[in-house]
């Protein structure tokens, strides 16, 4: 006798979503390593997310009516193409859930809004220990961006940099 397969379900989330979404982002943060990084509170998500200039969206996944992950995406720009482009902040399933096509439907699902949207491409960045993030990124087709490093500014170095005289 065969299991039956999941019932997976995508929405978008709700302000009332917040208290999960941050339960999620924390698995992710712990996932990562990152756990002291990760200080959002539900006011600062929910002013992100479902203020009056919301700087992000997400997508909620549900395995069998149960909360199993998420992607928090937003609008970014390319001048070479002239369009704007989806980045995907997050991308988080539950380690209990993985392995049942929930983390494909959603980079699937966010890869048909950025065409329906008219978005010129669709990218992400990935830690580089991540191995079982990148297999899955390159099954799906992603390239990796060589020559490319990410560069922050954050904390007391942006207010430094900020208060900078010129």
């Amino acid at each position: 006798m065969s299991t039956p397969s999941p019932s997976i379900v995508l929405r978008p989330a709700v302000r009332e979503d917040v208290p999960l979404i941050l339960e999620l982002i924390q698995g992710l943060a712990e996932y990562e390593r990152l756990a002291h990084e990760a200080v959002a509170t539900a006011a600062d998500m929910e002013a992100a997310l479902f203020g009056p200039r919301p700087a992000a969206e997400v997508v909620i996944a549900e395995c069998d009516g149960q909360p199993a992950g998420f992607a928090l995406f937003f609008v970014s720009f390319s001048t070479f193409l002239g369009k704007p482009g989806l980045y995907l902040e997050d991308l988080f399933v539950r380690p209990e859930l993985r392995g049942r096509g929930i983390g494909l439907q959603l980079m699937t699902h966010l890869a048909r809004l950025a065409l329906d949207r008219g978005y010129g491409r669709f990218e992400w960045s990935v830690l580089d220990w991540n191995t079982p993030a990148i297999d899955f990124y390159r099954s799906l087709g992603a390239t990796p961006m060589d020559g490319w490093t990410v560069q922050r500014v954050s904390g007391e170095a942006l207010s430094a940099l900020a208060g900078r005289a010129v």
